[in-house]
């Protein structure tokens, strides 16, 4: 373990676009540095060199990197299917890791994960930075003090409209021959098929390596949902959904609406690939209660509190003056603060919290990833509730395969 006067020494699975994100992020905020790097295509390895020097250990195996003594901690950002074995292998290895979401690509995985963090006693933080995000912080704090009542139904959406965010991601043509990529490492425990380019850099669309916009995006808003809530997991799921814009070979579907029941409240999901709502509609989770809304966006959370219809409602006119007196008497001894206006309605309110302009939620979530391997103090985002948010995710999948609602049980973290 390094010191904290020390440098952490990390390495990277997977140099792709967030992967690569991640490593800068973890360099920008000093006290650190990539030490080696592991993909199965030569030019990431080569990129990764020229990005951050000569001098970094690269290779196709990712063994060869988990077996090296001068690594503190990995980041593990692979296609989906290899998250959880690799990120397993590296915590017995004695080495911290800090895994992509989704934590798992199969349900056994989740479990797997959960055990080698408490074998191991090393830390495990999955990297959906919503968990760091200060809105969705915010948002528990506001829920914890009854500004919208009581909760009863969440809608989120997470939707896209340009070609890179459907995952039509870029080829790099003649240079990603089989020669110069490990192809059977790259299929791993998927099924053996030809070596097919697009297969490898626009994983996303195929079942076999990633988990759709389910694994892809869904799972934000439930980090999102769970930190606001404090939640443990929806006990039902189910999906509908299809490939409706994006007909290029992919079996992941590009729109999806899920819905899950939680103990006290409904949760409703929408990823849309092909999305011509202006930039700002496209996010969003909104809170809805028995006294008021609460809209979360990364811009900021605002609770508008509407006038409630006062109780007792119109049909009061239809009984007798005295028993309307009766009536009136006891709503006033119930709500002593309601305070009807003269159409019947109570005031309404409005509150705006906006996060610093220098607040960046993928910044903070690697800092607090760094700060629980300095410190030993490991971030709430563990094997656990990655589990939480991950097997729902599954669940949503499974729906859409099996065309039937899906039972969870949270507590459990498991298929009911």
């Amino acid at each position: 373990m390094a010191s904290p006067n020390d440098k952490i020494r990390f390495a990277l699975i997977g140099a792709g676009g967030m992967g690569t994100g991640d490593a800068n992020d973890v360099l920008s905020l000093g006290g650190t540095e990539i030490v080696a790097v592991g993909d199965v295509y030569d030019g990431r390895l080569e990129r990764a060199k020229e990005r951050w020097g000569a001098g970094v250990f690269t290779t196709r195996d990712y063994r060869e990197i988990i077996a090296r003594k001068d690594i503190d901690a990995v980041i593990v950002a692979t296609p989906d299917h290899w998250h959880a074995q690799i990120a397993h292998d590296v915590l017995l290895s004695g080495k911290d890791v800090y895994v992509e979401k989704p934590m798992c690509h199969k349900f056994p995985e989740c479990q797997m994960l959960m055990d080698a963090q408490a074998r191991s006693g090393k830390i495990l933080q999955v990297g959906s930075q919503y968990a760091s995000a200060m809105v969705f912080l915010k948002a528990q704090q506001l829920i914890q003090q009854g500004a919208i009542g009581e909760l009863n139904l969440v809608e989120a959406w997470l939707d896209r409209n340009t070609a890179l965010g459907a995952w039509q991601y870029t080829l790099p043509g003649a240079d990603a021959t089989p020669a110069r990529i490990d192809w059977d490492r790259f299929l791993g425990n998927a099924p053996k098929v030809p070596f097919e380019q697009v297969r490898l850099f626009r994983w996303r669309n195929y079942k076999d390596y990633g988990t759709g916009v389910s694994g892809d995006l869904f799972v934000h808003l439930l980090t999102g949902l769970h930190v606001a809530t404090s939640s443990l997991g929806p006990n039902r799921i189910y999906a509908t959904g299809g490939v409706r814009y994006w007909k290029d070979g992919r079996d992941a579907y590009d729109v999806v609406l899920a819905m899950m029941d939680y103990p006290t409240f409904t949760f409703a999901l929408r990823v849309n690939l092909a999305s011509g709502a202006a930039p700002p509609e496209r996010f969003g989770l909104k809170f809805v209660g028995s006294e008021g809304t609460m809209e979360v966006t990364m811009g900021g959370v605002t609770v508008d509190r509407k006038p409630r219809e006062a109780e007792p409602g119109y049909t009061i006119d239809t009984f007798s003056k005295a028993t309307q007196q009766r009536i009136l008497a006891q709503y006033r001894s119930k709500y002593p603060s309601a305070k009807p206006t003269a159409d019947g309605m109570r005031p309404d309110g409005s509150e705006r919290f906006t996060p610093p302009r220098s607040h960046n939620a993928h910044v903070d979530h690697v800092a607090n990833f760094i700060n629980a391997v300095r410190t030993r103090k490991p971030f709430f985002e563990d094997a656990t509730f990655g589990a939480r948010t991950a097997g729902p995710s599954l669940a949503v999948n499974l729906s859409l395969e099996k065309q039937q609602a899906i039972h969870w049980d949270p507590q459990g973290i498991r298929l009911v």
